[in-house]
């Protein structure tokens, strides 16, 4: 589903965010990207997306090769990835419906269609009750799950999630996490960004580590699957 083959993202002589870094994730795959602040996480979200070009090296997204991707075929791969930035990127001049209702409105969806699957998505992410209200009316928490919302509503074969629990406190971290579990459990594949331990430590999930742009660890026998943290998640709150 996500293959990198050496790849490398340069930004000047003296600026190598990644290098030469191989990678594969499965269909409906459940992974971390872990690492420091400055290890080339958030680069390696922009190129998977394609906000970014890699300077060396080749870079698969399910049937779509980024090398050979033309600019104009870009927002088509972006309607199979779903994209959960941490600073949340939300429209504050729209309401909570009118944001999530964004992603279906550049694809052309019919009005009946988006009025039925952001009323629902919003009821799954517990906002069921805040489809009119501006999101500068809204906690950290509830932003992060109109921005969860928002990434989903698609319905995306894969879900890249920058630090989605950054700055909130354990019990919200805990509600943020089960809505990805939960679109992971329904097929979708999941790239979590993170440099928090206990989240790591709650998840018994593959590990991927950058350090300096490299990945220096990738930690296999983490990976138990889709619906196997129940007991950790419960525990997640106590941890901090």
């Amino acid at each position: 589903m996500i293959r990198l083959f050496h790849v490398t993202k340069q930004y000047s002589r003296d600026a190598c965010a990644l290098d030469d870094v191989s990678l594969h994730l499965t269909k409906g795959e459940f992974a971390f990207l872990a690492g420091p602040s400055g290890s080339g996480k958030t680069t390696l979200f922009k190129l998977l997306f394609c906000a970014e070009r890699p300077t060396k090296g080749q870079i698969l997204i399910g049937d779509f090769n980024l090398q050979r991707l033309r600019d104009a075929s870009i927002p088509y791969l972006r309607r199979n990835v779903g994209v959960v930035f941490q600073d949340f990127k939300l429209l504050s001049r729209r309401t909570v419906f009118e944001n999530v209702a964004f992603a279906l409105e550049v694809l052309g969806r019919p009005q009946s269609e988006i009025r039925m699957k952001v009323t629902s998505i919003l009821r799954q992410v517990g906002l069921g009750d805040k489809l009119h209200v501006s999101p500068l009316r809204l906690s950290g928490g509830e932003q992060q799950r109109v921005a969860i919302a928002r990434a989903l509503v698609n319905e995306p074969a894969i879900l890249l999630a920058d630090e989605p629990t950054g700055n909130l406190d354990p019990a919200l971290t805990l509600d943020i996490m089960n809505l990805i579990v939960n679109a992971n459990m329904r097929g979708t594949t999941v790239l979590v960004a993170t440099h928090d331990p206990s989240i790591l430590k709650a998840f018994p999930r593959r590990i991927l580590t950058l350090k300096q742009g490299r990945l220096v660890d990738d930690t296999q026998s983490l990976n138990r699957g889709a619906g196997a943290e129940s007991e950790p998640l419960r525990d997640l709150a106590h941890q901090r």
